[in-house]
């Protein structure tokens, strides 16, 4: 099966083949589907992802999100900057057993060195998992 095209603005383009997704994001299963600073989706199978009692792990959704977060910010960031985390919190309302979750990424701020994004995870019928809010700061690269 091949992979679906990634919607991407050019300067997420740049940012993806710069960088690319990351191992622990590729171990987890986690597919890129849309990319750019204000907006970001990925979807993260359940299996593979689940703590002992076969609910997705806490700890896998906070990863879906600061994956998207951390690459809609690098985006805003621009050329000659990146974008790091400094805090990440996260809210479980419920959680999946089986199929595939889903990740949508919305910027809230997009400041010149702080960028704060919230990140809303469901489940295949829409009812929401987690809700995760990130902020990261923009540096000079050097």
């Amino acid at each position: 099966m091949t992979p679906p095209e990634i919607i991407a603005s050019e300067a997420a383009k740049q940012v993806l083949a710069l960088r690319g997704l990351g191992a622990l994001a590729e171990k987890m299963g986690i597919e890129l589907l849309e990319l750019s600073a204000e907006r970001a989706v990925a979807t993260m199978p359940v299996e593979g992802n689940t703590q002992p009692l076969g609910l997705v792990h806490g700890g896998a959704y906070v990863v879906l999100a600061e994956t998207l977060g951390s690459f809609a910010a690098n985006v805003a960031a621009g050329e000659g900057r990146y974008a790091v985390g400094i805090e990440i919190n996260a809210s479980h309302s419920r959680s999946a057993t089986e199929g595939i979750v889903t990740g949508v990424c919305t910027a809230i701020s997009l400041g010149r060195t702080l960028t704060v994004h919230e990140i809303a995870v469901s489940d295949e019928s829409g009812r929401r998992l987690s809700t995760i809010r990130i902020t990261n700061l923009i540096r000079d690269a050097k």
